[in-house]
């Protein structure tokens, strides 16, 4: 596994940039990343998700939430149609369109997946289409 210090950009997966925002143990590997965090615009869509089905909390308000999570370093990436396209194409994938679309959208930009889920992780380890990193 490369160094996180060493990455220049990297896509993080819902769960991580949650972690990540909310100071979240599980995300503490994430103190020496200091490159530029790719946050797919589905991701907005699952924390959304998540707020609404009261599984997350967004403090203060769900539009300040976004508003200071998605501020540099982090960055969003629009669903573009490419995307689309290699997250319909991903070779024996489980069901979650959710996770497609931000596997193709690290396959896409060329950069690592920063994940800790295990079917993503799985998938990747039988599939090798691109760099995963194990939160």
């Amino acid at each position: 596994m490369p160094k996180l210090s060493n990455l220049v950009a990297a896509v993080l997966d819902t769960h991580v940039w949650v972690w990540a925002a909310a100071g979240d143990v599980r995300a503490n590997a994430l103190k020496e990343f200091r490159g530029a965090a790719i946050v797919s615009a589905i991701s907005t869509w699952e924390v959304s998700m998540l707020e609404m089905k009261n599984r997350l909390e967004l403090q203060p308000d769900a539009e300040s939430w976004f508003q200071q999570n998605l501020a540099s370093p982090v960055s969003l990436e629009p669903l573009s149609p490419e995307i689309s396209l290699v997250s319909c194409q991903l070779p024996d994938f489980h069901g979650d369109p959710a996770d497609r679309m931000i596997v193709a959208t690290a396959m896409v930009l060329g950069l690592p997946l920063i994940t800790a889920d295990s079917k993503i992780i799985a998938w990747n380890e039988e599939h090798r289409m691109l760099q995963v990193i194990d939160l």
